[in-house]
């Protein structure tokens, strides 16, 4: 029984871990990505009388990764944004992993309910528009 309140506590530890690098690598992106932006764009300012939306192509994630590796400062900081939200995710696929190698089918049905609801959000609602 203690090994297994062991096991438990290391998993417990390294989905903490996972969070955390998730969290620090989005931040690291997006500041990486607004100071190229303030860099080309020194002087820009903000004209709050109008409201100015994103561009078509950093409205999908596909967009957005192309993007960020096309070295454009706004897609940069935009990836960061999606790592910010793939690390819940990523948290997730984790758990589900944990719950299948355990044998637990019920927490794993949850889990693969919550993930697909986060996949659809993510992903599939876009497919409909």
């Amino acid at each position: 029984m203690r090994s297994r309140n062991v096991d438990e506590q290391k998993l417990e530890g390294l989905i903490a871990n996972l969070l955390r690098a998730g969290v620090v690598l989005a931040a690291f992106v997006v500041l990486s990505g607004a100071v190229m932006y303030l860099g080309f764009h020194p002087r820009a300012h903000a004209d709050y009388r109008t409201f100015h939306g994103e561009p078509d192509s950093l409205k999908t994630v596909h967009g957005v990764v192309r993007y960020a590796f096309s070295g454009h400062a706004m897609g940069i900081m935009q990836l960061g944004l999606l790592l910010l939200i793939a690390t819940p995710i990523a948290r997730v696929i984790s758990s589900a992993a944990v719950f299948a190698v355990e044998g637990d089918r019920m927490y794993l049905l949850f889990t693969l309910l919550v993930l697909a609801v986060l996949l659809y959000s993510l992903f599939g609602s876009s497919l409909f528009v």
